[in-house]
């Protein structure tokens, strides 16, 4: 019986550090840049192999490396002017700081330069992503929303913008 006891304990907490995990890395669709690839609830960083660059979502930074050094800045360098974000290919990395694992990175993912197959959020008529404010239907979403709430209905139900 004892035994039975712990063992029903220790699903209980497994379950609740799980909970709590999932939590804690929660989704931040809403802060990912309308450039960024369809498919990820939740992104630390974008690396663009096309140009040896890291995107950090949370803090909407560029990592790039400058004379031997990482620099972090909301933009990307005037040599990069040219460069088209929608249309390159972002390897979606959730960890700390990847820039110091460049090398890795780069043999990892040399492949990847020059692919142009995916679909950035700004094209996606899937309304999950409608909660992003650069999202072109973003304001129609957001006009459904209020309308839905005010009448009683679900928050976040599942109307796309402009049906009734």
């Amino acid at each position: 019986m004892r035994y039975l006891l712990v063992l029903i304990a220790a699903v209980f907490l497994s379950c609740t550090v799980e909970a709590q995990l999932s939590i804690s890395l929660g989704f931040n669709i809403d802060r990912q840049p309308i450039w960024g690839p369809t498919g990820y609830d939740h992104v630390e960083y974008y690396y663009l192999p096309d140009i040896g660059v890291y995107y950090n979502v949370p803090q909407h930074l560029y990592y790039y490396n400058e004379g031997g050094r990482w620099i972090g800045r909301a933009s990307l360098p005037s040599r990069y002017s040219s460069f088209d974000l929608y249309h390159s290919y972002k390897v979606v990395v959730n960890e700390p700081t990847p820039y110091r694992n460049d090398k890795l990175y780069k043999e990892k993912y040399a492949s990847y330069k020059g692919r142009h197959d995916q679909q950035p959020i700004r094209d996606s008529h899937d309304s999950k992503y409608f909660v992003n404010k650069n999202h072109p239907e973003h304001n129609n979403w957001a006009k459904q929303q209020k309308h839905d709430n005010g009448n009683g209905k679900a928050k976040g139900g599942d109307k796309k913008p402009g049906k009734k």
